[in-house]
């Protein structure tokens, strides 16, 4: 596949865009820091004119060689963001966000791409930015749990997923959205989870909840994999909890008087991916015990 694949050189675009290009994919990294080499385009998502000339221009020299034209791309993928508050001022987070979005989706639909992912986000059920403490509604978090944020990350998110919405229904392209967990890159299980081992409520603005950065780059893959889905949002985490709990002791800990609508495993996430393990086969492989080890 051609993929026109947005915010490549941040965090979690580094991972699926190697990934990607690894299973033989032609991935053009879109992004205001993408390097000067091939298959990188420098585009500023909140200007729709240059939105719509990146994706529909040549990615490198060789796509000159057939004379055939600009090719079209075959699905896009949209990462880039301002990643969370607290980084530009309020106003411009959900500007940039909202008006970013609307232009790839835009653009990508008038272009004829077929299939077109989006990065939401775990912050859409109104958690992780509370001002104090947020329980949730109830227990596994699937993605029927309410979404009232107070925060404007989180707002453009889910803004971001009404716009795809909308989009989906006026052109019927495949419209899918992950509202991704916390991004935890291999290093960063040395680094940072004996820490969250010590002080498990360090993580109860992510739902103790987790994603290795290579298990989301499968994610992806499985969403363009699969095809038909109109539109659908998919919860993106491992299997397992960010601390060296088990469920009930989180349970007791942390969620004392909160819905448990299901079993759980001893130590299943709290934040529920079996929709995207039923509907595009996401099998996440990497957990924080295959390093801590004990």
């Amino acid at each position: 596949m051609r993929i026109f694949f947005t915010g490549g050189s941040g965090k979690a675009g580094r991972y699926a865009v190697q990934h990607l290009r690894d299973l033989g994919h032609d991935v053009t990294n879109v992004d205001l820091d993408a390097p000067a080499d091939g298959r990188s385009l420098r585009v500023d998502l909140t200007d729709a004119g240059q939105v719509a000339s990146a994706m529909q221009a040549y990615a490198d020299f060789d796509e000159l060689e057939p004379g055939t034209g600009v090719p079209r791309y075959d699905a896009v993928v949209h990462f880039a963001a301002i990643p969370r508050i607290m980084i530009v001022p309020d106003n411009e987070t959900f500007r940039i966000n909202t008006l970013s979005t609307y232009n790839v989706i835009d653009a990508a639909v008038k272009a004829g791409v077929p299939k077109i992912v989006f990065a939401s986000s775990e912050t859409t059920y109104g958690i992780c930015f509370h001002d104090g403490e947020k329980k949730p509604d109830y227990i596994p978090v699937d993605e029927d749990h309410p979404m009232v944020p107070q925060d404007s990350y989180a707002m453009s998110k889910v803004c971001n997923e009404a716009t795809a919405r909308s989009f989906q229904a006026r052109s019927g392209a495949d419209i899918y959205g992950l509202r991704i967990n916390n991004v935890i890159e291999p290093q960063e299980y040395a680094e940072n989870f004996p820490d969250f081992m010590a002080h498990p409520e360090k993580r109860r603005r992510n739902i103790f909840a987790y994603i290795d950065a290579r298990d989301l780059a499968q994610m992806v893959e499985r969403c363009l994999a699969v095809d038909g889905l109109g539109y659908e949002v998919f919860n993106v985490s491992n299997d397992d909890m960010s601390v060296n709990l088990t469920t009930d002791e989180v349970i007791a800990r942390f969620y004392e008087g909160v819905e448990k609508r299901r079993e759980m495993g001893e130590t299943e996430t709290f934040y529920d991916n079996t929709k995207a393990k039923r509907m595009v086969g996401f099998a996440p492989r990497h957990s924080w015990r295959d390093v801590l080890k004990g």
